[in-house]
């Protein structure tokens, strides 16, 4: 899919609900495989700019529904992240990265400094820009917040399974991770992991540290396998899921995050 962008704010971000007053902040810094049309479709074949690589596939329609349930804001992304990864810094070759698992990006091979901070400018400012407001805004408003980052990942990396089914994933900050690991035995059905399959040592933690570590924010980045997510139907149940160890966490962690009005 390719799109005419205008290259402003409103293009690049999605922001829902930002008056919302519920516990939590919502982020989907991969919700979308639009490649501007100025990119070309950054060399990629039709069936490359729909896979894995381009995006997290069913993790935004999960992210709008967790946003609606509990009330609250969500912050999406709406490029690529072949573009620009909002869930990398500048400074990490992964941010526009020129392979992706098996597939080739030739439309990022040898990038300028020029064209790279042209990409920063683009998509990953103003998506920063656009968590920031939200975040100081809800301060300045007195309503705590916890951040939630959704995202998805594929069954099959490198030729291997995985069978983790759900990925709750932290960096130095634990809390609502292991208060949402605590409510695991309330999906008997589902394989639930730790930094799993992901960790901060792969990188993939950044939004966490920037927008929830830097506001001490109690933080939590959700991983659900892709292949859970097909359709409407699937989507609407592994919400729901999600919601089922989300919520009691968040009580637990006390009335700086408490509730919700569907809580």
């Amino acid at each position: 899919m390719t799109r005419n962008l205008n290259w402003d704010d409103s293009d690049v971000v999605e922001v829902i609900g930002a008056q919302a007053n519920g516990p939590v902040l919502i982020l989907c810094e991969h919700a979308s495989n639009v490649i501007p049309v100025q990119y070309g479709g950054l060399g990629l074949s039709v069936e490359a700019r729909s896979s894995h690589a381009a995006w997290d596939p069913g993790a935004r329609a999960v992210a709008v529904q967790l946003a609606e349930a509990l009330c609250s804001p969500m912050v999406a992304a709406t490029v690529s992240r072949l573009v620009y990864d909002c869930n990398r810094p500048p400074e990490a070759t992964s941010a526009m990265p020129d392979r992706s698992e098996v597939i080739e990006v030739p439309g990022n091979r040898g990038l300028s400094a020029a064209e790279r901070a042209q990409r920063v400018a683009q998509v990953y400012t103003p998506f920063c820009s656009a968590v920031s407001q939200v975040i100081c805004a809800r301060k300045a408003a007195g309503l705590a917040t916890a951040l939630v980052t959704i995202h998805s990942f594929s069954p099959v990396w490198f030729g291997a399974q995985r069978d983790c089914e759900i990925g709750i994933l932290h960096d130095s900050d634990t809390r609502l991770a292991d208060a949402m690991l605590a409510e695991a035995h309330r999906l008997p059905h589902r394989v639930i992991r730790r930094n799993d399959p992901y960790g901060p040592e792969d990188g993939v933690t950044h939004s966490l540290r920037l927008h929830g570590l830097a506001h001490d924010l109690p933080n939590v980045m959700i991983e659900i396998r892709n292949d859970l997510l097909q359709g409407a139907e699937s989507q609407a149940r592994l919400a729901n899921e999600v919601l089922t160890l989300l919520r009691p966490a968040l009580n637990v962690l006390g009335e700086t995050v408490k509730g919700g009005a569907h809580a």
